[in-house]
């Protein structure tokens, strides 16, 4: 029997800046995968006919200079479409490229975007929950999948493409197993409670021995070294508390005020959301956006007892 032909469509754009509302695409790049193999591309510039945003030529290095001659997106976006036809979308973060092309499309065609969206992204954190990071590049790295110019639409979709076939597979068979233990999901939580308990002692009972090595110390004690070469010492270091609005202006002089001040992005979506700004003040928050993501978690309450 022949094999049913499965096909995606891997793309990747770039953009002005980040605000799927107000900022356009000026990159598009796709390829089509027909089981898995790469069997046709495309990838065009587009005049976005706005400003780009210093931000985003500093990612992806597109300046207005080299799309002036491209076409605009009414022009392209009928190409566009009828590349991806209605095939499932994979994109990394696929909600980016998503909304940006979803919009593009409603602005020039009227209608919105239904294709499937597959995240690739999403997929690498469930595969692989104990990396650092699960960017592109990680990705690619993973599977060792050569990765030259990062950031610009066709590198980035060649990159993906080449990688997503090796991620699927595992993601299908790890989805696959998950999927064999739904009728044990009451054991599983009984056990996943018993492992999370037993991690919360492990993790008391590190702590009191910390504590103990800590006096050993205190009191004079010198190094030990276990039997398998690690080695127990002791560190004393003093910090600080500064007083931001007092170095504040050093900090901006030396370039080093973004290294040294982390934002609570959660407070700053809670701001945007709320009627504590005037719409001026929440527009410049929102175009100050650099990253969009989305999470989904699972929530276990505690019980009464």
């Amino acid at each position: 029997m022949a094999r049913k032909k499965v096909i995606e469509i891997v793309l990747d754009t770039e953009t002005t800046g980040l605000d799927f509302t107000k900022e356009r695409i000026i990159e598009f790049a796709a390829v089509r995968l027909e089981n898995g193999k790469i069997k046709d591309e495309f990838q065009t510039l587009i005049n976005p006919q706005q400003h780009i945003r210093k931000s985003s030529i500093a990612i992806h290095g597109i300046t207005e200079d080299m799309v002036k001659d491209a076409p605009t997106e009414a022009e392209i976006m009928p190409q566009i479409l009828e590349f991806i036809g209605d095939y499932p979308i994979v994109a990394h973060n696929a909600i980016f490229d998503y909304q940006f092309l979803n919009e593009a499309s409603l602005r020039c065609l009227d209608k919105p975007l239904e294709n499937a969206r597959i995240d690739s992204q999403f997929m690498f954190k469930e595969v692989y929950p104990d990396l650092d990071s699960h960017g592109l590049e990680n990705l690619c790295e993973r599977f060792n999948v050569e990765f030259k110019d990062h950031h610009r639409a066709m590198a980035d979709t060649m990159g993906l493409a080449l990688a997503y076939p090796k991620l699927k597979k595992l993601y299908l068979q790890k989805n696959k197993w998950e999927e064999s233990q739904l009728e044990n999901i009451e054991y599983l939580f009984e056990r996943f409670i018993r492992i999370q308990n037993t991690v919360t002692t492990l993790q008391s009972e590190l702590q009191d021995l910390k504590s103990i090595f800590k006096l050993h110390f205190e009191l004079g004690g010198s190094s030990i070294t276990a039997q398998t070469g690690e080695t127990l010492s002791y560190q004393s270091k003093q910090s600080y508390s500064y007083s931001l609005k007092d170095i504040k202006q050093v900090l901006d002089d030396i370039g080093a005020l973004e290294k040294a001040v982390k934002l609570n992005n959660g407070f700053i979506d809670r701001l945007c959301n709320s009627n504590s700004l005037t719409p001026e003040q929440k527009e410049i928050l929102q175009n100050a956006r650099n990253e969009i993501s989305e999470t989904k978690n699972i929530h276990i309450a505690k019980s009464n007892k």
